[in-house]
């Protein structure tokens, strides 16, 4: 006796197995989030009112670019699997989910990108 539907013995389909893969990915980049969100805070409040050469100095400082450099990084792969969720929930048809995926894709690259390099032009001093 099988615990299988008819269904399922015809088309043979099993788990995607990809699905706690991705849960991972979303509850870690949540959690790296936290203590980079905290300093990117505490650099943001200590430079209230400094002028434009105090800021750009510190924010090209090595410690600070590279916290805002993984702070961009894990954002930007935070916002694709979250949107990538709720497109692949609430999107029913298939060419449209497909498109919204590829845009969602797109998006946080290009703009994940742009702020990297805006990061890394004052890092080296461009």
């Amino acid at each position: 006796m099988s615990m299988r539907t008819p269904l399922k013995n015809v088309r043979s389909l099993g788990s995607a197995k990809d699905g706690t893969t991705h849960w991972w990915h979303q509850k870690v980049t949540a959690v790296a989030l936290i203590p980079l969100f905290v300093v990117a805070l505490a650099y943001v409040i200590s430079l209230v009112g400094a002028d434009y050469e105090r800021v750009r100095y510190v924010l090209s400082l090595p410690f600070t670019s590279l916290i805002l450099l993984l702070l961009i990084g894990i954002t930007f792969y935070h916002l694709k699997l979250g949107l990538q969720v709720v497109i692949e929930d609430y999107i029913h048809s298939e060419i449209k989910k497909v498109v919204l995926l590829m845009l969602n894709s797109f998006f946080c690259a290009i703009v994940g990108l742009a702020a990297a390099l805006a990061v890394l032009k004052l890092a080296f001093g461009g």
